[in-house]
């Protein structure tokens, strides 16, 4: 069960989203209340918002005035969830989320316990358009009814650890686990067969991991265009979009991904190793020090990644999440989780930025593929980003009205 929180200023635009209120939201039918906290008997968006402004006002202005929250548990633990079993999957997390506290390693207390129990909050069920899988959405007032700020310090790990418990008492670790395990080893697979071809051919593709015991389901259109794939491996399914690292063996990649995979296997044999040379061209690069980012330190978030065939799960400042999660914000950029990885992913030194297309001036010192070692993190975030959209491109949801 994977459960994500921020603290937000955009209080109002959230609760029409999850409410189903928003002209952002294309099936407002598949949306469902699960319930509210202190508040009047089912109000709409508006109602929910002025209630929460109303305890706001009595005590203190609040910049970021509410919690969004979404808790995604596997589908196959909620086949047969009733709303009531909602209601108590979300008493649980919140309790769980309640109890958290953080302390230094002196013991001493750092961030208090929040207090959702006695605060403002709207939940709802979400079904994802296409696969129906549901996933809950809750807005919560930051401030409680004694007038206490919920704090929002470390909050993602707030929400993950308390989902992380929720699951374990529930016994639904087994699955994730093993899913966990396996999902490295179907991109290790892929990834092999891609290097093992000498040209690129989706037919080719099929047939070798095919091959190696995985089966193949083809989306294709009434026209026979292939647009999407799924691999199964006994009887767990892998979407393509959820292997590699930046969704780079989606079918839309996977001839970019090849071309990338043997271009640098030939810049590999037809290098010189020539020390004098060497030295002289050398540049410092984003993977210099990305073991910085393995350790847990105060401000960090972790965040996983599946590169090569292999997890890495990271720690990297809470701002530069907070930013990348703003600049790909998942309600209006269709391609957020892939653009998140990938800028992840060169923050951290797990990929080189990608060079930028300069004129016969050359590029500016801002756009240069390494990072310099007094940057800030926010900066170097900054253009982990941009190189990012310049990679893969920031696709806007389709169907939205701004």
């Amino acid at each position: 069960m994977i459960a994500k929180a921020k603290a937000i200023s955009h209080g109002i635009n959230d609760i029409r989203y999850i409410t189903g209120e928003s002209h952002n939201k294309k099936h407002p039918e598949k949306i469902y209340r699960v319930l509210d906290n202190m508040m009047p008997l089912e109000p709409d968006a508006m109602g929910v918002w002025n209630s929460m402004q109303l305890t706001l006002s009595r005590f203190r202005p609040v910049k970021n005035s509410v919690i969004r929250i979404e808790l995604s548990p596997s589908p196959e633990h909620t086949k047969d969830f009733t709303i009531e079993d909602w209601q108590k999957l979300w008493q649980d997390f919140a309790t769980e989320f309640d109890k958290q506290v953080f302390k230094d390693k002196d013991g001493k207390v750092r961030n208090c316990p929040t207090n959702l129990a006695n605060s403002k909050y709207t939940v709802w069920l979400h079904m994802e358009s296409n696969s129906g899988v549901p996933h809950l959405h809750a807005a919560v007032c930051r401030m409680d009814e004694d007038g206490q700020i919920n704090n929002d310090h470390n909050i993602h790990l707030r929400a993950q650890w308390a989902a992380e418990k929720v699951a374990k008492k529930r016994g639904w670790t087994t699955a994730k686990q093993v899913r966990n395990v396996n999902m490295p080893l179907v991109t290790r697979d892929c990834m092999n067969v891609l290097k093992s071809m000498s040209s690129w051919s989706w037919d080719e593709y099929k047939a070798a991991l095919t091959k190696k015991g995985y089966t193949i389901h083809e989306r294709k259109d009434d026209d026979g265009i292939l647009h999407g794939y799924a691999i199964m491996k006994g009887k767990t399914k892998y979407k393509a979009s959820n292997l590699g690292i930046g969704r780079n063996l989606m079918v839309s990649k996977l001839p970019a991904t090849w071309e990338k995979l043997h271009y640098r296997s030939g810049i590999a044999a037809n290098s010189k190793p020539k020390d004098t040379d060497s030295k002289q061209i050398q540049k410092p690069s984003a993977s210099a020090d990305y073991t910085q980012y393995k350790n847990y330190n105060p401000n960090t978030v972790p965040y996983t990644l599946s590169h090569e065939g292999q997890e890495h799960r990271f720690y990297i400042p809470e701002k530069v999440l907070n930013h990348f999660n703003d600049e790909f914000d998942y309600r209006f950029v269709s391609n957020s989780q892939e653009l998140t990885d990938m800028a992840v992913a060169i923050f951290v030194g797990l990929l080189e930025v990608p060079n930028a297309p300069t004129g016969g001036s050359g590029g500016s010192q801002s756009e240069l593929p390494w990072r310099d070692k007094d940057e800030d993190d926010l900066l170097w975030a900054k253009r982990c980003a941009r190189a990012a959209i310049r990679t893969l491109g920031k696709k806007p949801k389709t169907g939205l009205k701004r």
